[in-house]
C-alpha cells in the first residue's frame, strides 16, 4: 500500500476522525500527523497477540537441531501484549527463564505473574539469554535470534555476516528488511542456520476476524464520543 505520509494523509478530507488499521504494525503511517490533524489512529495489535506470541515458539525441522527449552534463557526485547504472551507461554509450558528489556519497566505484580526479569539495558539482556525474540512495535545479538516484530529492527547483513562466522547458531524471521524481498545471503542459509516465513505469524483465522471487530469497536467508540481502545497516537491528537 506504501507509507501513509504528508502526500496521503494531506488529501484526507477534515471530516476524519479515526483512521483503524487492521493489523498491528504502524511504521509505515505518520501518527503524531494523525494527530496533528485531529484523527485518532488505532491499531489492532491486540488481535494478533496470541498467534504471533504461538508461532514465535514453533519450529518446522525440530530433529536433531533444536534444544530442550527448560532452563535456557530467554530475552524478550519489547514487552507488550505479544511479549508478555510468549513469556506467559515459555515459562508455564517449557519452564524456561524469562528477562526482558523494554523502555519502560512493568510492574511488579506483571513481572511477578510471569516470572520475568528485567534487564536494565539491552546489552545485559542479549548476554544472559540463550535465546532473544524480538517483540517491540517499533525500530545484539543472543546464539538464536527470532524476529517476529519488523525488519528494519536487525540489520541484515550483520546477521548474515554472526551466522557465517559461527558467531551466531540460528535465526528465525518471519519479517523482513525489504518485504516482500528477502535478503539474498539469508536466502543460502535458509536450508541449514535461517527459518524464513513471510510475514504471516498473525495469519490465523482469529486474527483476522479479531483484526476486522477491533477496527469496528475503535472506529463505533471514536464516532460515539468514547474513548477509543488501541490509539497509538493520543498524545498528538489536536
Amino acid at each position: 500500500m506504501g507509507n501513509w505520509d504528508a502526500e496521503l494523509i494531506g488529501l484526507l478530507p477534515d471530516s476524519v476522525r479515526v483512521f483503524a488499521s487492521a493489523g498491528a504494525g504502524f511504521d509505515w503511517a505518520d501518527v503524531k500527523l494523525f494527530g496533528e490533524k485531529g484523527i485518532v489512529y488505532c491499531n489492532s495489535g491486540l488481535a494478533a497477540a496470541e498467534a504471533v506470541a504461538d508461532f514465535s515458539a514453533a519450529h518446522e525441522s525440530a530433529t536433531g537441531l533444536s534444544r530442550n527449552l527448560r532452563g535456557h534463557v530467554l530475552g524478550l526485547v519489547g514487552f507488550g501484549n505479544i511479549g508478555q504472551q510468549i513469556a506467559h507461554r515459555c515459562s508455564a509450558a517449557f519452564g524456561m527463564e524469562i528477562t526482558y528489556y523494554d523502555v519502560e519497566r512493568k510492574s511488579a505484580a506483571v513481572e511477578a505473574g510471569l516470572h520475568a526479569r528485567y534487564c536494565m539495558t539491552l546489552e545485559s539482556l542479549i548476554r544472559s539469554a540463550d535465546c532473544v525474540v524480538l517483540c517491540a512495535p517499533g525500530l545484539s545479538l543472543g546464539a538464536r535470534l527470532v524476529n517476529v516484530a519488523r525488519g528494519a529492527l536487525v540489520d541484515q547483513d550483520a546477521l548474515a555476516d554472526a551466522l557465517e562466522q559461527d558467531r551466531l547458531s540460528s535465526v528465525a524471521l518471519d519479517v523482513h528488511a525489504n518485504e516482500p524481498h528477502i535478503n539474498e545471503r539469508l536466502k543460502k542459509l535458509a536450508s541449514s542456520k535461517a527459518l524464513l516465513t513471510c510475514h504471516n505469524a498473525g495469519g490465523t483465522i482469529e486474527t483476522h476476524v479479531g483484526f476486522e471487530e477491533l477496527c469496528m469497536r475503535n472506529i463505533m467508540a471514536v464516532l460515539g464520543g468514547r474513548e477509543p481502545i488501541t490509539p497509538t497516537n493520543i498524545q498528538w491528537l489536536r
